[in-house]
C-alpha cells in the first residue's frame, strides 16, 4: 500500500444523494432542507407525524418501516402497522391524562414497542425521554426526577428497577404488554398535537464522568438537521435496509435509529439481545442490510474475531458509518482490505442533536480524520481566548451557533447551557482538534486529555492509535505521567493480542515502532502491560482518567 492510499481512502463509484461537496457547502441554506417536510407548505408542525404518518398519507403504507430480530423471534411493520400502533399508544397516553410539554419516560429493551412508545409520545405534544434497557435504579430515578417525569411505559421486567417510592413525580406507570392486548379502536379524530418548532421533542441525559447526569432537551427544529443529514450522511435511497446498532436510550439510537431514517422513509432493522460477531453478521446477510451505523468499539471487536466475516454474505452492505468515539485508521483498513468497503467517520454530540463533521460517501477518507463540516456548519479552531487559529493547529473545536440540531436547553441548569458558549457564537465542544488545509478535521483528544511533554502537545488518542497497528496490541490508552523535567511524558498502556508475551524486547519494539511511524516526541517512554483497560460500562470507551488517576495514587503513594 501507498504512502497516499495510507493515508487517503478513495470513494467508492456509485450514484449518491450528496454529489457535489464543495458546491452544496458554498449554496446550503437550513432552509432548504425544511422544504423536505410537509410543514414547510403547512405551517403545521410535529415530529412523529414527519416520521411515520406523512409517509402513510403519500401513499407508502404498505412499504416496510421496520424488521424485528432478535434470536429467533421475527417480526415485519408496515408504515401503516406502525402508525396504527404509534396511534393506539397515543390514545392511552391521552387516556391517563398525558398533555402538551409532559415529560414521559420509555424504558425498554430495543423492541419495536420501544420506538413506537417515543413517537406516541411525540405524537401527542409530549417529551419523550428515552431510557437505556442497562440502566439501573440510581440512573432512572436521577433522570426521571430531574425533569419531573409523570408517566412511565415500561415492561414488567424492567419496572423491578424503577425504584418508585424515590420518584415523587411519577404519577402513571403503563406497561408495554397490558398496551398491546389493548383493542385497538380506529382514533375518533387525529392524536397528531401541532406544535411550535421550539416545543419540547425528546431530552436526553448525558452521561458524564462528573456529577449528576444532565437532561439535554431539543426542539421539534431539530427534524430539519435529522432529514438532511440522514440524506445526505446515511446516504439513504429508496430500497435500502438500515440498521443503527444504538438503542434509543443514547442519542444516536434515536436520532440516526430512528428520526433521520424515518424521515427518509427507510426500512429499519431492530436488533435485540447482546453483540456477537456471528449473530450480527448472519442479521446482515438475512435481512440483507444495505447501511449500517455502529460504534469504533464494535467494529474493534470484529477486527479482533479474525475472519469468521468471509462464513457469510456480506454482499447486500454498500455504506458503513460509525460514531460515539474517533475511528482508528487500523480500523478503516481493515474493513477495506478485507470488506471491499469504508467506515465513515461522523462527529456531534447529544448536545449538537445531529452530525457536525462528517465522512461522505462520494469523498476521499483521510484515515484518522473525522471529515469535513457538514453543509451549513462552520468548525473553528480557537485558542484559549477565542481567537480562530490557522489551519494545521491544535486548539479547542467549536462550532458557529446556531443550527436546527442544537440544543433548546439543559433541563433546569442555565449555567452549564452557558458553559457551552464561552465565546460570542461558538459553541465549545469540549474537544481539542485541528483542521488541515482542505478542511478535514483531526481529533487530538479532549480538552483535559491532552498531554503536555517537554513544551510539544500530544494529542493521545494519535498515539493510541499508532500502538495498536503494531500487530501485538490489542488495545491502547495513554495519558500524561508527570515528570519533574518534562512535564509529563507518555506513558501507554496496552493489552496484547493472543500469542504475544511480555517483555523488554517486545515494549521496546513497539516504542520504536511509534518513533518511527508517529513522532519521537509522542513515543511512549513507558509502556505498561495490563490484563484490561479500564473502560465505560455502556459504551466501551476507554476512561483515560481512570488510568491517569492510577498513576497519580502510584506517585503519592
Amino acid at each position: 500500500m501507498s504512502a497516499k492510499e495510507i493515508n487517503e481512502i478513495k470513494a467508492i463509484a456509485g450514484s449518491y444523494n450528496l454529489e457535489n461537496y464543495d458546491q452544496v457547502k458554498d449554496t446550503f441554506e437550513w432552509e432548504d432542507a425544511a422544504k423536505e417536510l410537509s410543514y414547510f407548505q403547512t405551517g403545521k408542525v410535529n415530529a412523529a407525524y414527519e416520521t411515520i404518518d406523512r409517509h402513510v398519507e403519500e401513499g407508502y403504507g404498505d412499504k416496510i418501516a421496520l424488521h424485528y430480530i432478535n434470536g429467533d423471534e421475527r417480526k415485519s411493520l408496515t408504515f401503516n402497522e406502525v402508525k396504527h400502533q404509534t396511534d393506539h399508544y397515543a390514545q392511552v397516553l391521552k387516556d391517563h391524562g398525558v398533555q402538551k410539554g409532559d415529560r414521559v419516560f420509555v424504558f425498554l429493551p430495543k423492541t419495536p414497542a420501544c420506538y413506537i412508545s417515543i413517537l406516541a409520545v411525540i405524537k401527542i405534544g409530549a417529551i419523550a425521554g428515552p431510557l437505556f434497557e442497562a440502566f439501573m435504579e440510581e440512573a432512572v430515578k436521577d433522570r426521571i426526577n430531574d425533569c419531573k417525569g409523570t408517566v412511565l411505559i415500561t415492561d414488567k421486567e424492567l419496572v423491578k428497577r424503577v425504584p418508585q417510592k424515590d420518584i415523587p413525580s411519577l404519577e402513571t406507570i403503563l406497561f408495554a404488554e397490558e398496551i398491546d392486548a389493548l383493542p385497538q379502536a380506529p382514533a375518533k379524530e387525529s392524536l397528531v398535537e401541532w406544535v411550535d418548532l421550539e416545543d419540547g421533542l425528546i431530552i436526553h441525559y448525558t452521561s458524564g464522568s462528573t456529577g449528576k447526569p444532565k437532561g439535554v432537551l431539543h426542539a421539534h427544529r431539530s427534524m430539519i438537521h435529522h432529514i438532511i443529514s440522514g440524506k445526505w450522511v446515511l446516504d439513504i435511497q429508496e430500497d435500502d435496509v438500515y440498521w443503527c446498532t444504538s438503542h434509543p436510550g443514547w442519542v444516536t439510537g434515536s436520532v440516526y435509529g430512528l428520526f433521520a431514517p424515518w424521515l427518509n422513509r427507510a426500512t429499519i432493522v431492530i436488533q435485540g439481545g447482546r453483540f456477537k460477531a456471528e449473530n450480527w453478521y448472519q442479521l446482515i446477510a438475512e435481512l440483507k442490510v444495505t447501511t449500517w451505523y455502529s460504534a469504533p468499539t464494535a467494529f474493534r471487536m470484529l477486527l479482533s474475531q479474525g475472519e469468521i466475516f468471509k462464513e457469510y454474505d456480506l454482499s447486500s452492505l454498500r455504506h458503513i458509518l460509525s460514531v460515539g468515539e474517533p475511528l482508528n485508521p487500523e480500523v478503516i483498513h481493515w474493513a477495506w482490505n478485507n470488506l471491499g468497503l469504508r467506515i465513515h467517520d461522523t462527529w456531534w454530540m447529544t448536545e449538537t442533536g445531529g452530525h457536525l463533521i462528517v465522512n461522505l460517501p462520494n469523498e476521499k477518507i483521510k484515515p484518522g480524520s473525522m471529515g469535513r463540516p457538514f453543509p451549513g456548519i462552520t468548525v473553528g479552531i480557537l485558542d484559549s481566548e477565542g481567537n480562530e487559529l490557522p489551519r494545521g493547529s491544535v486548539g479547542q473545536l467549536a462550532i458557529r451557533a446556531p443550527w436546527p440540531g442544537l440544543m433548546k436547553e439543559i433541563w433546569g441548569n442555565k449555567d452549564k447551557f452557558n458553559s457551552y458558549f464561552l465565546y460570542e457564537g461558538w459553541y465549545i465542544s469540549g474537544d481539542l482538534a485541528l483542521q488541515d488545509e482542505e478542511g478535514y478535521v483531526f481529533f487530538q483528544g479532549r480538552s483535559d486529555d491532552m498531554i503536555n511533554s517537554a513544551g510539544e502537545r500530544i494529542g493521545p488518542f494519535e498515539v493510541e492509535s499508532k500502538l495498536i497497528e503494531h500487530p501485538a496490541v490489542s488495545e491502547a490508552g495513554v495519558v500524561g505521567k508527570p515528570d519533574p523535567i518534562r512535564g509529563e511524558i507518555v506513558k501507554a498502556f496496552i493489552t496484547l493480542r493472543t500469542g504475544f508475551v511480555e517483555s523488554e524486547a517486545l515494549l521496546e519494539e513497539i516504542r520504536l515502532f511509534v518513533r518511527k511511524n508517529l513522532s519521537a516526541h509522542a513515543a511512549p517512554r513507558e509502556i505498561e502491560v495490563v490484563d484490561e483497560l479500564p473502560k465505560t460500562k455502556i459504551s466501551g470507551k476507554i476512561l483515560r482518567r481512570k488510568l491517569k488517576e492510577q498513576e497519580l495514587q502510584k506517585l503519592h503513594a
